[in-house]
């Protein structure tokens, strides 16, 4: 068996009294994308930060490439090396145009030089549809350009797996479409990726698996496919109901 790019073992973390995670357990493989879907408050975000050491774990491991990265002595930011995270709200930097943004964890975090940073820079946001922006600050782009940059941000450092936090919820309906495009495209290319989404046609296309979490737990993780049309669990069922049903509304 191959070592999981990602793996959680019994990963928990409460804020207070309030119990986020309870005892997470899951494995993504080098070139699987895994979804995870829930109701806002199951702890799809906290994972992610917890992965990417932003949110300190209460108890449980999470190994990248086999080597633990939730032990106190390890270095975190030589872990975000490894990460790319793309944010719900963006996070780019407002006073740096497009291209600076895209080069500046390449520069300063893993040592390329700056031109060829920009030539790299340049491909990628070609790739991503945004030819012709490079010089443009984020104020000037849409939303879903904004996130497409931070896409590329993610993307440049070429990093061992991409967490993807909602990427569409703060986008306008007709911008989402762009988003997921470029989400796509990582997909073809092999990315590992770890994708919380409520977009379930989404999940269903670039997934190769879902998970789905319910107040805190995975209750279940299978194939994008057969989770989606025939759960297990009845919260689950119960969970893809409810957004079918609001669909319809």
């Amino acid at each position: 068996m191959s070592t999981p790019v990602i793996d959680i073992r019994g990963v928990t973390k409460a804020f207070g009294e309030r119990e986020v995670l309870k005892g997470i357990d899951l494995a993504v493989d080098e070139h699987e994308a895994v979804a995870l879907i829930g109701a806002s408050g199951s702890g799809k975000s906290t994972l992610l930060r917890c992965i990417d050491l932003l949110t300190e774990i209460d108890d449980g491991d999470i190994l990248l490439d086999g080597e633990v990265t939730t032990d106190p002595s390890v270095d975190p930011v030589g872990v975000r090396r490894n990460l790319g995270f793309v944010f719900q709200s963006f996070n780019l930097f407002p006073h740096l145009n497009v291209v600076e943004n895209v080069t500046l964890g390449v520069t300063r975090a893993h040592g390329i030089g700056k031109d060829e940073a920009r030539e790299s820079a340049i491909a990628i946001l070609g790739r991503f549809g945004l030819e012709g922006r490079e010089e443009e600050r984020p104020r000037n782009l849409s939303g879903g350009q904004q996130q497409r940059v931070a896409i590329a941000r993610a993307f440049a450092t070429r990093p061992r797996a991409m967490l993807l936090d909602e990427v569409t919820s703060a986008l306008d309906p007709e911008l989402v479409g762009e988003v997921l495009a470029a989400v796509r495209d990582l997909k073809e290319e092999g990315v590992t990726m770890l994708i919380a989404t409520h977009e379930m046609g989404f999940a269903r296309e670039v997934a190769d698996r879902v998970g789905f979490l319910h107040e805190g737990r995975l209750l279940e993780v299978g194939p994008s496919e057969q989770l989606l049309e025939g759960p297990r669990e009845e919260a689950t069922r119960k969970f893809l109901r409810r957004l079918l049903d609001a669909r319809r509304v």
